[in-house]
């Protein structure tokens, strides 16, 4: 069991890193303090998915470094 954490937290890694690099520029912080598209745009389709599953992996993130510092 403790083999498996960190190469799980691994591949979840890479696949959360992905993820937010599809993720429009816009869309966060930047646009916030002056970026571009300065009005608020509801997520669709592909980017709402892509949104999603950046909070799941990030949650399933989050999930296996606390396991990993338990075990």
């Amino acid at each position: 069991m403790t083999k498996f954490i960190p190469i799980a937290q691994i591949v979840v890694s890479v696949v959360l890193i992905g993820l937010i690099l599809l993720q429009e520029r816009s869309s966060g912080l930047s646009g916030i303090f002056g970026g571009e598209g300065g009005f608020y745009q509801t997520r669709r389709g592909l980017e709402r998915i892509i949104f999603g599953g950046t909070i799941v992996f990030a949650v399933i993130f989050l999930g296996l470094a606390i396991a990993q510092l338990l075990f």
